[in-house]
């Protein structure tokens, strides 16, 4: 820079009115923030909604259920994340999944908002909002080839890591007494049967069927492995971000496949030139590929997040949205990954997390059965996706997802591992791994009955 550019310079900042300090210590403290949301608009928040919940007036509207799960939501990952080791183990994904549950069982969060909170999350149906945004997000920010790979390769590691899994999951089990056909089939299978909508329920339906017995009991059984697996995967996944930032070598931070001349694995997603309609346009074409999922569903019967990925996907690989859009998408999606998450998790929380049933789940076999189950898987993953040229990393947390609570345990495994990016990957083995779960177990219980 030249002496009369920097001569106009300070000729222009003496001629800019300067900021009295106490407008510089309020923007400060204005710049404090829990989550996302600034320390004075978080303290004004709390009253607010405290106000409202003791005249009895919490609206189950889109402001006032936004308020409520955000503060929520946020307040319990800030506590997670100053407390000392655990909080590099996704204590902050544990926190927002499970405490707010434990509270409303417990009677210890108001009534009013326990109702506003579940009336805004099923009437909102914001989980699979937040699914659309992530996967459309997530698969149209990727660079193509990688995407391609990477679907190309996660099955070796994920039928590895499975097979792997009910093995030792089993045999653990039957060591400490659980017996052998108890184990594979009411703790390790569910675990590892894509949640509760897309496993244990059709899971516990076909043992029902076939041994002529009331269901209830049965789905009870297989859902409290399905929440003690999930519990231990996003434990794991927590450990293995921590080993992630120890072991720069093992991760693509977000990034799956890599590519055999070495620049494409070092890129993260592809940046793109995008301005506010661009974003909106992003979000039309999200909300276009679900409901077109949702329509498949319908009439013939295939699961909707599914047919949304592949769609993307293939939008994707056919580069049949513009730059711009595509720019639109990965802004869309960071987006949803920062604000939405921790909010989204809390509302689940309290809405559809049943504590009373993790509860009588919490015997010690039990335990040490769904964590070696899921040790298992992603220890697996870790080594077979080393061993086909993956980031061992990101190949074990996908690993995890297929132990997890369906759409709602990927996005608590995704945040303790801090790679929402494979959210695309997750929905193959929580969705299709499930699927294939379940039809397997089914026709081999019947056969040994």
């Amino acid at each position: 820079m030249n002496s009369a550019d920097e001569n106009a310079r300070a000729a222009l900042q003496s001629a800019r009115p300067s900021t009295p300090r106490g407008i510089e210590r309020w923007w400060r403290v204005f710049d404090v923030r829990i989550g996302v949301l600034p320390l004075p608009v978080y303290l004004i928040l709390i009253a607010v909604l405290a106000v409202l919940a003791a005249e009895g007036k919490l609206a189950a509207d889109l402001p006032t259920g936004i308020a409520l799960v955000a503060v929520g939501g946020f307040t319990c990952a800030e506590l997670a994340k100053r407390i000392p080791f655990v909080r590099h183990i996704g204590a902050a994904s544990i926190f927002a999944a499970f405490l707010p549950s434990a509270l409303a069982y417990y009677g210890l969060v108001p009534e009013p908002i326990v109702k506003t909170v579940t009336a805004f999350t099923k009437s909102s149906n914001i989980l699979y909002l937040f699914i659309a945004a992530i996967i459309v997000g997530s698969v149209l920010s990727m660079d193509r080839r990688v995407l391609v790979k990477g679907f190309a390769k996660i099955f070796v590691p994920l039928c590895a890591g499975s097979i792997a899994a009910a093995v030792v999951g089993t045999a653990v089990g039957a060591l400490l007494g659980i017996g052998v056909k108890h184990t594979l089939f009411f703790i390790v299978i569910p675990i590892m049967a894509g949640g509760v909508g897309e496993g244990a329920l059709p899971l516990s339906a076909g043992y029902a069927q076939i041994l002529g017995q009331d269901q209830g009991p049965l789905f009870a059984q297989a859902l409290s492995a399905v929440m003690l697996g999930n519990i231990a995967a996003i434990c794991v996944a927590g450990l293995l971000n921590y080993a992630g930032e120890k072991r720069p070598a093992w991760t693509g931070r977000g990034q799956l496949a890599k590519s055999g001349d070495g620049d494409l694995a070092a890129q993260g997603p592809v940046s793109f030139e995008f301005d506010v309609s661009s974003v909106a346009a992003a979000g039309g074409t999200a909300i276009a590929l679900y409901l077109l999922g949702v329509v498949s569903n319908r009439l013939f019967g295939w699961p909707a997040p599914v047919v949304m990925l592949l769609l993307a996907v293939i939008v994707q690989v056919g580069r049949l949205v513009s730059p711009s859009v595509q720019g639109g998408a990965q802004f869309m999606y960071r987006f949803f990954a920062t604000s939405v998450t921790y909010p989204l998790m809390f509302a689940i929380s309290i809405a559809m997390t049943p504590w009373g049933e993790i509860v009588t789940s919490f015997h010690w076999t039990n335990i040490v059965t769904a964590v070696a189950t899921v040790l298992t898987i992603t220890g697996v993953g870790f080594v077979v996706g080393r061993w086909m040229n993956m980031y061992p990393i990101e190949a074990a947390i996908v690993n995890a997802t297929h132990s997890g609570l369906g759409g709602t345990g990927d996005v608590a495994i995704l945040t303790a591992a801090n790679r929402m990016e494979l959210m695309p990957f997750a929905q193959i083995a929580t969705r299709i791994g499930g699927a294939v779960t379940v039809l397997i177990a089914l026709a081999v219980f019947a056969a040994l009955r």
